[in-house]
């Protein structure tokens, strides 16, 4: 056999496990044999899903989480080879290719990408620097700064409270904003957000060199927030609790 056809019998061959019913297999492979490595592949492809969308998987009917995870392995075409890089590529299949069913619920998309978020800062490789800052330093005074190992964002359904007895139908009339990161423990940490604090680190990160309190002072322009005393003592006490929490390291 020349190589382009064993290139072309490979790629029959592939078609064929990823989706057997639109592809024939290449001629002279027995079906028994044949069926072991579709198993092999859509099982392999099942419980990586599975173990990194635990929430998901379990909202689920089992018949439906299974047609989805097919969809998924028959319909997507990977942009990486790594296993450990398959959530994020169902997460993408969720969100630009895939067409929801009619039995699935709304906040698929959202819990998918919800969940991922753990296992990206869970596996990523970068770590929280160390040097640059002073741990104890004036949050106000000198310019906060953010760990890096950090995700912000606003969900259109309470995704972080969704489970087995909690599946909303209808998204919220506001977003809910989730702020999501991984300690000098390495623990990733998950934590809501009302609308300003959310905004107050948006800002942050937006603007790296602004002292804490030029930030604050944005952010009631922002909220047209006349009380500026107010602020700073709200202020003050939540940046304590996100450098508590490893969120903000400290100030430069």
């Amino acid at each position: 056999m020349s190589e382009p056809d064993f290139v072309a019998v490979q790629r029959r061959f592939a078609a064929h496990l990823r989706d057997p019913d639109r592809h024939a297999a290449p001629e002279g492979l027995e079906d028994r044999r044949l069926a072991v490595y579709r198993d092999l592949f859509f099982n392999n492809v099942q419980g990586i899903l599975s173990q990194g969308f635990p929430v998901l998987h379990g909202v689920l009917p089992e018949d439906r989480w299974r047609a989805l995870v097919r969809a998924f392995f028959h319909r997507h075409r990977s942009h990486s080879p790594y296993f450990l890089q398959i959530p994020g590529e169902f997460v993408a299949f969720l969100a630009g290719e895939y067409q929801p069913d009619p039995q699935d619920p709304p906040y698929l998309a959202e819990l998918a990408h919800y969940e991922w978020m753990e296992v990206v800062l869970d596996t990523a490789t970068e770590e929280i620097p160390q040097r640059g800052y002073d741990p104890d330093g004036d949050l106000l005074a000198g310019v906060p700064v953010l760990n890096p190992l950090h995700v912000l964002q606003g969900y259109r359904f309470p995704v972080h409270r969704i489970g087995p007895d909690y599946r909303p139908d209808q998204p919220l009339v506001e977003p809910v904003w989730l702020l999501i990161h991984r300690d000098r423990d390495d623990r990733v940490r998950f934590t809501e957000l009302n609308p300003a604090t959310a905004r107050m680190l948006q800002l942050m990160a937006a603007c790296p060199e602004e002292q804490g309190e030029a930030v604050l002072t944005r952010l009631a322009e922002e909220l047209n927030f006349a009380d500026q005393s107010a602020l700073h003592g709200f202020a003050v006490e939540l940046l304590e609790q996100l450098r508590g929490k490893d969120m903000i390291l400290g100030a430069r």
